[in-house]
């Protein structure tokens, strides 16, 4: 397993921002489509954005708007932009790559990072 490294979790308050990014290291990855899921206590993990080679982009419903996914193929990165924060976004987040879906399927990839907390509160 390739492993990826988080970062840029941490406490906000509601209505802050929060950037993530994801590196890949070791061996390259670079056609891999991205993904972020996210796990919030008692909750099962869902996905929150995804990013397919051609730039194509999923959201979930709950973040449209207020979230974006981006790459850097050259970095082996990717990166999640997290605007108006909300309480109910509060969970750990993970990197995938590998993440693929279509309108009634969503399917990780076999590539994780170790995830990143999100903590949203006053």
């Amino acid at each position: 397993q390739v492993p990826l490294v988080e970062s840029g979790g941490g406490l906000v308050q509601p209505g802050g921002s929060l950037r993530l990014s994801c590196a890949a290291s070791g061996r390259t990855l670079s056609q891999y489509n991205r993904g972020w899921f996210r796990q919030a206590p008692g909750k099962e993990r869902e996905l929150v954005a995804a990013i397919d080679r051609i730039g194509t982009t999923y959201y979930a419903d709950t973040v449209g708007g207020r979230f974006t996914i981006s790459r850097d193929y050259a970095k082996n990165a990717a990166y999640l932009q997290m605007n108006s924060l909300k309480p109910e976004d509060t969970a750990f987040y993970y990197c995938n790559f590998g993440t693929s879906w279509t309108s009634t399927t969503i399917v990780p990839g076999n590539f994780w990072g170790r995830g990143t907390q999100v903590t949203v509160s006053s």
